[in-house]
């Protein structure tokens, strides 16, 4: 078994730590580009969404890598990307691949959907063995968002451009090769620390919100690094969608009763009288 995944942001970094931790064979699809993008908009229908079409490309060439089986996330709630997997699957395999492909019914199943398919995919690995290798994914997760929030804060500010950008990517190297909790925190304080060093200018910078679609605001490639363009400018970046907060949230607080989006619904009430669709309504809210 050879697992893959699509990307979303950075997410690749407690992905593969995750299967590392489990002894999990693994391939990581290259960054989206316009290879990528090439060939999903060959294959995907034309009506559906970049999304869609950007993970299917990243399934395509992790494929060519070698990879048989395919992570996917799916269920009833989560807007269409519950239902990628089975269109995936039947185009992929239209286009000649061999593969297996795996979902977590996470809007419904929650962590224990999650924790079922790591179950399934390590082969069977103890469930103690499951939890610790998914908190230390998670920490890693965590370590990053906080990171990429300060880096947004100094890229506006910095007088020297590209600084706070090619730290962040050194940091993504180093949270990447941190093989335990102490090494992980070592790496956080080393690089906020460093962030917190570059030269910046006394003026403040235009604060702009950034919002959107889950994918798009979190994928680089598909907002054509929007954040990065306005940082050269001056600008500070302030979003609220981190996967951090997506997982503390969907996969702890949400089973618990705690609503994170409740405020957003009660801010878009005066605008929108009707659910419009969950980023719809979010972004009027936010």
């Amino acid at each position: 078994m050879r697992v893959t995944f699509p990307h979303l942001g950075n997410i690749w970094v407690p992905m593969k730590t995750l299967l590392t931790e489990l002894r999990v064979d693994y391939v990581i699809p290259p960054p989206n580009s316009r290879r990528t993008l090439t060939i999903a908009v060959k294959y995907s229908p034309e009506g559906l969404c970049l999304p869609f079409k950007l993970t299917l490309g990243n399934f395509a060439e992790a494929l060519e890598m070698g990879a048989d089986t395919l992570l996917q996330a799916g269920g009833a709630g989560i807007c269409r990307l519950g239902r990628y997997a089975r269109t995936q699957e039947v185009i992929l395999q239209d286009m000649g691949y061999q593969f297996e492909m795996l979902t977590a019914g996470v809007s419904e199943k929650k962590l224990q959907g999650i924790m079922q398919l790591f179950k399934r995919v390590s082969g069977g690995a103890p469930w103690g063995k499951i939890i610790s290798a998914l908190r230390f994914a998670l920490a890693k997760l965590n370590t990053l968002d906080e990171i990429e929030r300060e880096v947004l804060r100094v890229r506006a500010r910095e007088k020297q451009k590209g600084q706070a950008t090619a730290l962040f990517r050194q940091a993504l190297a180093a949270v990447d090769g941190a093989g335990d909790f102490e090494a992980l925190k070592t790496v956080k304080l080393d690089y906020l620390e460093k962030l917190r060093a570059v030269p910046m200018g006394e003026e403040e910078p235009l604060l702009v919100g950034l919002m959107g679609e889950f994918y798009v605001v979190l994928e680089p490639f598909s907002n054509l690094d929007v954040e990065i363009e306005l940082g050269k400018l001056g600008v500070e970046v302030r979003r609220s969608l981190f996967i951090s907060e997506w997982t503390r949230f969907s996969l702890f607080l949400n089973p618990l009763g705690i609503n994170e989006k409740k405020r957003l619904q009660i801010a878009a009430r005066p605008y929108l009288k009707r659910d419009v669709g969950g980023d719809g309504w979010e972004s009027v809210g936010e």
